[in-house]
């Protein structure tokens, strides 16, 4: 069993006195979701438990009552059944539906993309599901593959009304918008506001993922894709994949509107369209139905009834007439003492073979049964398997990296094996990858970190994402770990809680941008060409301290880690800077002198003219003339003439 299993509280609990809680099947991002059997009706559900840290949050409290309410007011064989909701202490939870099988997003991982008439048939029920809210006035606000789920028996459903609310209360804001962003409408982008429309928009872009493969807009960061949703237009999925007919061409269009007028006003709208379009193209949504649960025999004839005639003689009837009564009678007695020895004889073998039967199936091999082969069944299914065959089944969680919580992935002993009627067998539960905890990986080397994740059971990305940092080359800087379920990838770097068969990218530093001050522009261009990054054309900038043409400084992106190919700038000495020379024609000696070195010059004249009076002094010309740029410093050469 998983230490993450073995350690969760609720495991085993029986919550409001009904619910026996059995495993773990999903957690989110505002409850965790278990298998538990309902006492009272004899019945498996699936208990949805709000996080005990958002118990006290009322927000998030009248969020989950209204998940109950808006999926209780909806009778529809394509939503999701909630049955109860209810608080036990400080938990709040919700009893609905358990529907063993995959979500819409688990087969696009396995197909890529779906053919027409699975998508049609996919689309036809999440349609009809959605139709029956909107027509209640309930806006779903999380159309998405994860919410779609496919049940063993081919039911589809659509669930998770968490962030469901009234179309007359359509504002979303701050928080409350939390839609995935692949699937969120223009308007929740730009205006903060969703009504069915909004849902019809998730629709469109659900229909063309399922289509093509893909979806229609892609970005490194979740702002890049709002962008497109909110800026571009959807491309027609035939571009991608040239066998989607034009019909749903156009139906993805219409969908996917940018202003929400031009959209189907609800989804029993756009099913009405979509059912046209089986018409036209022939196809029929294959609609699966809830399998019965036993069968009734009648009984049927066969042929006429074979009629038992009383035994005939076949021969001549003796007409001897010379035998007497004494020697019929001596017959008569042989015959019945030869009849009364084989009744002995017999009633002996029969004896012989009770007693040899008596002991091969009471206490001999015969009373021994070979457990069944249970897996990939539910545990209830197991269950009943082996009460056939008179055993008693026992269930026992464990961790799988293959089989989905809740399917049995074998038995203790092993299938095959004799044993005794009325034994034990201990059926193994699927309750999904283990939960592992993950140590700070950030300044392990790049070796160090793989073996760390790998010890866990980590998938390890063969390329890193590099960049170049404030640390050694070949050191971990950062870890990006995408969940096995497909949930949305979150930082591991210094260290996280994941499970078996999850995914990580280590973030690995090339080392330090080397220090290219003071190098000749050249020499830093080609170092910096040199470790893969694009140099910008040169900035020029005026440096008391740093000669013309070599480099004062580096400017990079936000001044943070660089990835080879980003763009840097380097930023170049002019040399010192230039200032005008000040007109000092008609000024005394003192005040040109004075004026000169104000603005940083120094003067030089005749040394004739340090003893006459300064008043008898007068700046007739001056060399370099006035305006002329110079560096401070420059001496201004004067011709000083007297004034009398």
């Amino acid at each position: 069993m998983s230490t993450s299993q073995q350690t969760d509280p609720l495991i085993g609990r029986l919550v409001d006195g009904r619910y026996r809680v059995r495993a773990r099947i999903a957690r989110g991002g505002m409850a965790t979701v278990y298998v538990a059997t309902d006492l009272r009706l004899e019945r498996r559900i699936a208990l949805k438990v709000m996080h005990g840290h958002l118990s006290d949050d009322t927000v998030f409290q009248s969020r989950f009552i209204q998940e109950a309410r808006a999926a209780a007011r909806l009778a529809d064989p394509h939503v999701v059944n909630v049955f109860d909701q209810g608080q036990d202490g400080d938990m709040a939870y919700l009893v609905m539906e358990y529907l063993p099988g995959i979500t819409l997003r688990e087969l696009l991982r396995e197909q890529r993309r779906l053919n027409v008439p699975q998508t049609i048939t996919i689309m036809d029920a999440i349609l009809s599901g959605l139709s029956a809210a909107h027509r209640a006035g309930i806006v779903h606000r999380d159309v998405k593959p994860e919410n779609v789920l496919l049940a063993e028996d081919g039911r589809i459903k659509i669930g998770d009304f968490g962030l469901a609310r009234a179309t007359t209360a359509n504002t979303a804001t701050g928080a409350q918008l939390l839609g995935t962003i692949a699937y969120l409408a223009p308007e929740l982008v730009t205006r903060g506001t969703a009504d069915a429309r909004s849902d019809i928009y998730s629709l469109g872009i659900m229909l063309y993922e399922m289509l093509t493969g893909e979806q229609p807009y892609k970005g490194e960061q979740p702002m890049q894709i709002a962008f497109q949703h909110a800026t571009d237009s959807v491309p027609r999925p035939s571009v991608k994949n040239p066998g989607v007919p034009e019909q749903l061409d156009e139906l993805v269009l219409w969908a996917t509107e940018k202003s929400p007028d031009e959209r189907p006003v609800d989804a029993g709208e756009m099913l009405t369209r979509l059912r046209e379009i089986e018409r036209d193209l022939g196809i029929t949504p294959v609609i699966a139905r809830t399998a019965q649960t036993g069968t009734i025999r009648e009984a049927t004839t066969t042929g006429e009834l074979t009629t038992v005639l009383p035994l005939t003689a076949t021969g001549p009837t003796s007409t001897i007439g010379d035998i007497d009564n004494v020697t019929r009678l001596r017959r008569a007695t042989r015959r019945r003492q030869g009849k009364g020895w084989w009744l002995i004889t017999l009633v002996i073998l029969l004896a012989a073979l009770a007693a040899a039967a008596g002991w091969w199936f009471g206490s001999g091999p015969g009373s021994l049964v070979a457990v069944a082969d249970v897996e990939n069944l539910t545990f209830a299914e197991a269950e009943s398997r082996l009460a056939d065959d008179s055993l008693v089944a026992v269930e026992k969680g464990v961790s799988s990296l293959d089989a989905e919580p809740g399917i049995v992935v074998g038995t203790e002993p092993t299938s095959g094996t004799r044993v005794d009627k009325d034994s034990k067998v201990t059926v193994l539960v699927s309750l999904g990858p283990a939960e592992v905890t993950i140590e700070k990986l950030i300044g392990h080397t790049e070796t160090e970190a793989r073996g760390i994740l790998q010890s866990n059971v980590i998938d390890v990305a063969d390329e890193n994402e590099t960049w170049y940092t404030g640390s050694a080359a070949g050191l971990v800087v950062g870890t990006m770990l995408a969940p096995a379920d497909g949930s949305e990838a979150y930082a591991c770097g210094e260290g996280c809680t994941a499970h078996q068969g999850d995914k990580a990218t280590l973030w690995v530093s090339l080392g330090i941008i080397p220090d290219v001050a003071g190098q000749s522009a050249e020499a830093a261009r080609s170092t910096l060409e040199g470790l893969n990054l694009v140099v910008a054309e040169d900035q020029t900038e005026a440096s008391d301290t740093v000669a013309a043409g070599q480099v004062i400084r580096l400017i990079r992106p936000d001044d943070g880690w660089l990835k080879p190919g980003e763009t840097v700038t380097l930023v170049v000495s002019s040399g010192p800077p230039l200032f005008a020379i000040p007109d000092l024609s008609g000024k005394t000696l003192a005040q040109a002198r004075d004026a000169a070195a104000a603005e940083g010059f120094t003067i030089s004249y005749d040394e004739f003219w340090d003893g006459a009076p300064d008043p008898f002094t007068q700046v007739k010309s001056q060399n370099p003339n006035a305006g002329e740029m110079r560096v401070r410093g420059t001496d201004i050469a004067l011709v000083i003439g007297g004034v009398f």
